[in-house]
């Protein structure tokens, strides 16, 4: 029988944990969704679903694997700091392991355990050098190279969504600086963009109603358009959308050649929400991508779509479980 470890993957509205083989199938998912974002309660309701993911297995369960936003230290599993959560110096590692003394328990970055899971069973297998983005709300991802996940000196290294690329004029990041990566060419980019440019489009129905001018109004607007709304206009020809999606690609494109400058992947794979668009987006990104691209031969970083979708993190986070830590790939085997 294959060994299966329980992959946790902790969003700021959602927890899921999923019994994954050591193949990285799914066999059990299950899901809750967060209200209260105290310790205590997001260590119940993460402790539901893992329950569930255990009770509903006959396999040998080795360890749990938790993938969590924030900066983390992993040896003991505390958060660090999680914007999502507000939390600072939270022991979920160890507030895990009291809840369930028989399992190993580790923690790691979500969008780390989300490149190792793409890396090691899904598009990126076979690679040496590879970059996951994941576009939603934000940006996340993940770094590999030569083989090894990067985690940096205070394990901050990925946080490829906050490099700057529009300092002059960009929109303003949850980060704090101005004209970031993800604030520039996440889906709440791209909504910011159709905001940014409806002036100029006067009979466009796309916002209707338009908010008023303040953080307040604007932000209940974003909530209730969603960028997927956005896309499948501009798909279906609307000026107003074509043009915000038009420079949602542009800001898209310069951050991945900055990827390539910084890391030369010999493959980029594009997740979240905003990659469902397809082909519609890598058509349209992937020229704009090969002008900016000039220390590196052009065309030798390819750009395609995450084949793990929303289930990566959980399959990195077990992965990361049954291998000991956020680790690429394993060591040759010892001749007997």
């Amino acid at each position: 029988m294959s060994r299966a470890a329980i992959g946790v993957d902790l969003g700021g509205s959602h927890v899921m944990a999923a019994l994954v083989e050591d193949t990285g199938e799914i066999h059990a998912k299950f899901e809750r969704d967060i209200e209260d974002r105290t310790p205590n309660a997001v260590v119940g309701a993460l402790a539901d679903v893992v329950k569930s993911a255990i009770g509903a297995t006959k396999h040998d369960v080795v360890g749990i694997g938790i993938g969590s936003p924030g900066n983390i230290d992993p040896a003991s599993g505390t958060i660090r700091y999680s914007p999502n959560f507000g939390w600072q110096n939270v022991t979920l590692g160890a507030r895990v392991r009291d809840v369930f003394p028989k399992y190993e328990v580790f923690v790691g970055n979500d969008a780390r355990c989300a490149t190792l899971g793409e890396y090691v069973h899904g598009v990126g297998q076979g690679t040496q050098d590879f970059v996951l983005l994941t576009l939603g709300t934000g940006i996340g991802g993940g770094i590999v190279a030569n083989g090894v996940l990067a985690l940096g000196h205070q394990m901050g290294a990925g946080e490829i969504g906050h490099h700057t690329i529009r300092p002059d004029g960009g929109f303003i990041c949850g980060c704090g600086k101005i004209g970031c990566f993800e604030a520039q060419a996440s889906g709440t980019g791209l909504l910011r963009h159709a905001f940014r440019i409806a002036p100029s489009f006067p009979r466009s129905g796309l916002l209707d109603p338009q908010p008023a001018k303040g953080p307040d109004d604007e932000r209940a607007w974003r909530d209730r358009l969603g960028s997927k709304k956005i896309r499948k206009a501009a798909q279906a020809g609307d000026g107003h959308a074509l043009a915000a999606w038009n420079a949602f690609c542009d800001d898209l494109a310069l951050g991945l050649s900055n990827v390539i400058a910084f890391v030369n992947p010999e493959i980029i794979a594009l997740g979240g929400g905003v990659s469902s668009a397809g082909d519609f987006l890598l058509d349209r990104v992937k020229p704009l991508v090969e002008v900016r691209t000039t220390m590196v031969p052009r065309g030798t970083t390819r750009i395609v779509r995450a084949t793990l979708g929303n289930d990566a993190g959980a399959v990195g986070a077990a992965t990361a479980a049954m291998r000991g830590g956020l680790i690429a790939q394993l060591p040759p085997a010892v001749p007997a």
